[in-house]
């Protein structure tokens, strides 16, 4: 379990500071934080100073990651409320148009042997033809809003890849200066590949600012979507019973952070709330773990899963498919199915918290 912490610890280094008054106030820092590293590392004279302004724009990186990830929730929570009203408009203009076309099919004589008489059928006829015009609108606007949202969907996740490249190549640069620093090695621009580095920063600053021009005024920088909002009524990741709460030690007398839950094989396991995917994968001896950030300062863990679907970096909404769980094996003798395991631990920056603050009651 402490290795599981070692390794949660680095995924929410990121996450942790001070909230900045705005969305746009902290991309903007980060792209003049950018700006900054390059003409430090352009002005470096030794492999120490290169080594420090690569690590500010480490820094600067993640920040502006964290916040484009803050985005892509914000954006996937809005698409997933405009679709679900979207399909209730729609099933509404459908019955709508069915009454429409059941009056206009029917026989003249048997409308005006309606049990509510001619005249409240022509009423109703009337209403329908005067309501089913505004259905449509709604429909188409709620349409062309999901288009936009789907547009700035495609932009923002182009400016995430775009960061994540920059990321990755300050990274290598860093780790291969460390490296011949200390074997003493000189190491050439060329070969840190200079010129490079100071395009994707120049490249990477341009992203955030015009990520920054392209955010709504005045909205906090953390927290979108509100994930502390949902606290206490958020839904299980997988069907299952309570086998183990919160800090209880097992019959090895060791205590786990997090909570056991007793599924069946095969389950499905989903997103509790809007997240984006920091991890997937095995991890040391835990079988496969999804690692989740539902908000920023959060980290959301489901351990012992079978499969696992998604990547690093999708933002997924809240009832996703995240994987399955083990399945195939019997108890014993008995011929039944063997029940599996899915551990689930919330962490709030480098802390854990007790899952039963987050989730709705589960049954022991």
């Amino acid at each position: 379990m402490m290795r599981l912490a070692l390794v949660l610890g680095c995924l929410a280094l990121p996450l942790q500071g001070a909230a900045a008054p705005g969305a746009e106030d902290t991309a903007n820092r980060a792209a003049r934080a950018l700006d900054q590293a390059a003409v430090a590392l352009r002005d470096a004279g030794s492999s120490s100073e290169r080594v420090a302004a690569l690590t500010r724009s480490v820094r600067a990186y993640e920040e502006g990651l964290a916040l484009v990830r803050d985005a892509l929730r914000e954006t996937a929570a809005r698409e997933a409320h405009i679709e679900g009203r979207l399909a209730a408009e729609r099933a509404q203009l459908g019955q709508l148009l069915g009454a429409l076309q059941a009056m206009g099919a029917a026989p003249e004589a048997a409308l005006l042997l309606h049990p509510a008489g001619p005249e409240d059928t022509a009423r109703a006829g009337m209403l329908l033809h005067a309501v089913t015009p505004a259905i449509a609108d709604r429909v188409a606007s709620l349409r062309a809003d999901l288009d936009r949202i789907e547009h700035l969907r495609t932009v923002r996740e182009a400016a995430r890849a775009d960061l994540v490249a920059g990321l990755r190549g300050a990274q290598d640069a860093r780790a291969s200066l460390g490296a011949a620093m200390a074997s003493r090695r000189p190491v050439s621009q060329g070969e840190l590949a200079l010129e490079a580095r100071l395009k994707e920063l120049g490249r990477s600053s341009e992203t955030l600012a015009a990520f920054a021009a392209g955010l709504p005024k005045n909205v906090a920088s953390r927290g979108a979507p509100d994930f502390a909002g949902l606290r206490g009524d958020l839904a299980l990741p997988v069907a299952g019973d309570l086998q183990s709460a919160f800090n209880t030690r097992d019959a090895a007398g060791i205590a786990r952070p997090g909570w056991v839950l007793a599924t069946a094989p095969d389950a499905l396991v989903t997103a509790p709330a809007t997240s984006t995917i920091r991890y997937r994968g095995p991890l040391l001896d835990y079988g496969n773990v999804m690692i989740l950030e539902p908000g920023s300062g959060y980290l959301m863990v489901l351990a012992g899963l079978g499969s696992v679907y998604g990547a690093p970096g999708d933002t997924v909404p809240a009832g996703a498919p995240l994987g399955l769980m083990p399945g195939g094996g019997t108890n014993g003798g008995s011929g039944q199915s063997a029940e599996e395991t899915l551990y689930v631990e919330v962490r709030q920056g480098n802390a854990p918290v007790d899952p039963a603050e987050w989730f709705a009651p589960a049954q022991e």
